[in-house]
Parts: C-alpha cells; structure tokens; sequence
C-alpha cells in the first residue's frame, strides 16, 4: 500500500519514488511499535477511562463517572496531586540550580576533566531499584550513613524516611543524585557560549556576576527551558523510589500521583478509574509545558534574537 502511494504521486522520478519508498520502510519498525505500543494503549486508556473494569469481567460503560469520583470524591487525588506539585518545585529548581553550577566548575581546561565529568553523569544511567536500595541504608535512623554522621557531631538526625514530615524532603535530596544528566546540558551550552562576548565584556569593566547574568544566562536559556520542561514532566512522573522504599508512606506522605495510578490498576484491579487518573496527569503535564513555552517568550533568548 505504501509502495503504490509512493508510485502514483505525481511528478516524481523513479529514483525519487524509490527513495522515497525506501524512507517508508526504515521507519516502518518504529510506526509498527507506535501504532501496537503506544497509540493502541493510548485508544485503549480513553476507552477504559469510561468503564467500570476489573480485568476479571468485561468493561461496563459508566461515562464520565470516574472523573466525577476523582475530582469531587476522592480526596487522595488532590493529595497525591498537591505532594507531586512540592516535590516538582523543588527538585526542578534543585536540579536546574545545582545543574548549572556543577556545569560551571566542570567548564574547564584542566587535567583529569574528563574524569570529574564521567563520575558526575555516572548516576544519571544507574538502575533505579538499584538507587532506591542504597538511599534506604543512606538514609536509615539506626544505622543510616547521614545520621551516622550527625551522631558525631552530636545532632540525633530525623528517622527521614519514616517520617511523615520528612519523607517528601528526603526525596528531593534523593532526587539530586542524578544531576548529572542536566549538567552534561548545561556544559554542552556553556561551551557553545562564543568567547568573544566575554572578553568584549572584560574590556568594558563587567565582572564575573555581570557576565553570568547578561551573558551565560541568555545564551544557555534554550537549554534552561529544555531542562525545566522536561524536569517537569519527569518530577510529575515520579515511580520507582516511591514504589520501593515506601509505597507511599508513611501516612500517604510520599503517594505520588503515578504510584496512585499503580495501585488503583494494579492493587485494587480499578482500571478504569486508575485510566481516567493517568488521563488527569496526562493534562495537568501538558498545561504546564504548554505554559512553560509561553513563558519562555519572556526570557529565553536565542542567538539569532541576541543580534538584533
């Protein structure tokens, strides 16, 4: 079917149908896997979003039930939502902020450089089960390496993780071990940064502060912006640590909007109800990336602009 598509157009040599046929075919693995695994699941989620299903029975046609149950009746959704948003905040900011500044120290001609870089992003590709174990001994109240450490400079550290004041905080320093994927962004930028600018503002008297702020800031707010939005979707999509050290305790302190997801599909068999959840967050992400890029008319400044 492609093969005669690509054949009747008009106007095009056979060497150009044929290459064209041939574009066709490499990326018809990926439509395949599109259509099967993800646009096939994606028809399947609005549909279930509608039902009552337990995945022991067949789907029962409810409308718009399970959206009116989770915006008037249940209110662990705007919990999970209200923790997911405070811990989005947070660790962006943390992640952007210490990003840039690890991305600045990294950002130089000295021997063993490489090495510093490497050992930074290593955290970024380690297993997250993995991640999650360690942060459990790092962080445990008895024998925990943080509190180990308090104890001897006489400070009795909190029980962190089984706290439910200080389990949301525990997961945002946790969130920081794999800063390493936004600094190597970070240092892609700074290097792109054209060293003209700053000796231009050297002979005009502007010091390191002046510099960073009217010089680095701009030309490296494309990868700023790049780094929030898809922080923001990550941080919104937070799983795996919660689902291993916690499962959303204690006292619903850590349930994050995608565990609740999980539980309510997998735990208590509500499909069609944890479908119009991920339907909710599906939203509540593209809002705020949408919002993000209108935002960044305002401060994000790309080199063709900065000419003008």
């Amino acid at each position: 079917m492609v093969a005669q598509a690509a054949a009747r157009k008009p106007g095009l040599s056979r060497a150009a149908r044929r290459e064209e046929l041939a574009g066709y075919l490499f990326i018809s693995p990926w439509l395949i896997g599109f259509l099967l695994l993800s646009l096939g699941p994606l028809l399947a989620a609005i549909y279930l979003s509608l039902t009552r299903y337990d995945a022991l029975s067949p789907p029962r046609f409810i409308g718009l039930a399970n959206f009116e149950r989770l915006a008037f009746d249940d209110e662990l959704v705007w919990h999970s939502l209200r923790i997911t948003a405070v811990y989005s905040v947070f660790s962006v900011v943390g992640h952007i902020v210490l990003g840039l500044m690890v991305a600045l120290l990294l950002n130089r001609n000295i021997r063993g450089i490489a090495v510093y870089r490497t050992v930074y992003y290593l955290p970024s590709v380690v297993s997250g089960v993995a991640v999650a174990m360690m942060w459990l001994w790092v962080f445990s109240p008895e024998m925990g390496v943080v509190n180990s450490m308090l104890r001897l400079v006489g400070i009795e550290g909190p029980k962190w993780l089984f706290s439910s004041q200080w389990a949301l905080p525990t997961f945002v320093i946790m969130g920081l071990w794999n800063v390493g994927g936004s600094m190597v962004l970070y240092l892609a930028g700074l290097q792109g940064v054209p060293t003209a600018l700053y000796e231009a503002a050297m002979i005009d008297g502007a010091g390191r502060w002046p510099q960073f702020r009217h010089i680095t800031i701009p030309m490296i707010s494309p990868v700023i912006l790049f780094t929030l939005v898809m922080g923001i979707i990550g941080s919104f999509q937070v799983f795996t640590s919660a689902f291993v050290m916690t499962r959303g305790g204690p006292g619903d302190a850590t349930r994050f909007f995608v565990l609740l997801i999980y539980q309510n599909a997998f735990e208590f068999f509500k499909f069609g109800y944890a479908s119009a959840l991920a339907w909710v967050l599906f939203a509540v992400i593209i809002a705020l990336t949408l919002l993000m890029f209108k935002l960044s008319g305002r401060w994000v400044h790309y080199e063709g602009e900065l000419r003008k």
